[in-house]
């Protein structure tokens, strides 16, 4: 009886911590239940950016697999898959961006060339 009473209060606690997840609720989507994930456009970016700070206050390396985002927190690992081509990469958030309409990841080169990514591509995002 307690050890029902333990897996009840788990679930719950379980339920209610996806419930309070803060994402857009236009962009996130419902996936088999459980897993949130985000659709949408990537984009990719770097050359112009090589060393400079990044909101986190690293130093960006276009060479690392990391991505921006505009509101998942800094360290966040995320899975990114490219819709058209099926690859994907893992990503490590640490910025903010994109600030281009429509976009909802800026992946760093190496990131997007790990997925076949040389402008811009359909993507989903799973949270790790």
């Amino acid at each position: 009886m307690v050890k029902r009473k333990v897996i009840l209060a788990l679930s719950c606690l379980f339920v209610s911590a996806i419930g309070a997840t803060s994402a857009s609720a236009d962009t996130w989507l419902n996936f088999r239940g459980s897993t949130q994930i985000q659709a949408g456009q990537a984009s990719w970016y770097g050359p112009g950016f090589q060393g400079r700070r990044t909101a986190s206050g690293e130093r960006f390396n276009t060479n690392d697999l990391t991505a921006a985002h505009r509101t998942l927190p800094f360290g966040t690992r995320v899975l990114v898959k490219n819709r058209q081509t099926g690859q994907s990469v893992v990503v490590r958030i640490n910025d903010r961006g994109p600030y281009v309409h429509g976009r909802v990841i800026d992946l760093s080169r190496a990131s997007a060339q790990a997925i076949g990514i040389s402008g811009t591509a359909p993507v989903e995002l799973s949270r790790l």
